[in-house]
């Protein structure tokens, strides 16, 4: 597995960071395309986003996701189609609390992050 870095929780613990998602089914100079897939009780390993994304949701289900730093849990329903952008921002994991499959494309706007050119650059 790559090395995605490591960060501290609050308890002063080392934790691992893992993949935004399970795979990279597209990328390029612009964007970064990751499957996720969850069973129900599944989580994704804490990660952190450097770049703001898109979540495509393919199969429905109910989730919950965790802040490294605490706090209470954000619940969501993921529908079928719909589609949510988020801001890169603070170290999370991502649990299927559901009863149904979780999958999704999550799209990596890297143009907007890891990518972005100054206004120099023009």
């Amino acid at each position: 597995m790559d090395n995605y870095g490591h960060a501290i929780a609050p308890d002063g613990s080392e934790v691992k960071l893992g993949a935004i998602g399970q795979s990279v089914v597209f990328e390029n100079d612009q964007v970064r395309v990751w499957e996720i897939t969850l069973s129900p009780g599944e989580q994704q390993p804490w990660h952190h986003h450097l770049n703001p994304y898109l979540v495509i949701a393919l199969e429905a289900a109910d989730n919950r996701i965790d802040a490294l730093k605490g706090g209470d849990p954000r619940l969501v329903h993921e529908a079928v189609g719909g589609v949510v952008y988020r801001e890169p921002g603070e170290i999370h994991m991502l649990t299927n609390n559901g009863t149904t499959r979780y999958r999704c494309r999550l799209i990596e706007l890297k143009c907007l992050g890891e990518n972005l050119v100054g206004e120099e650059g023009h």
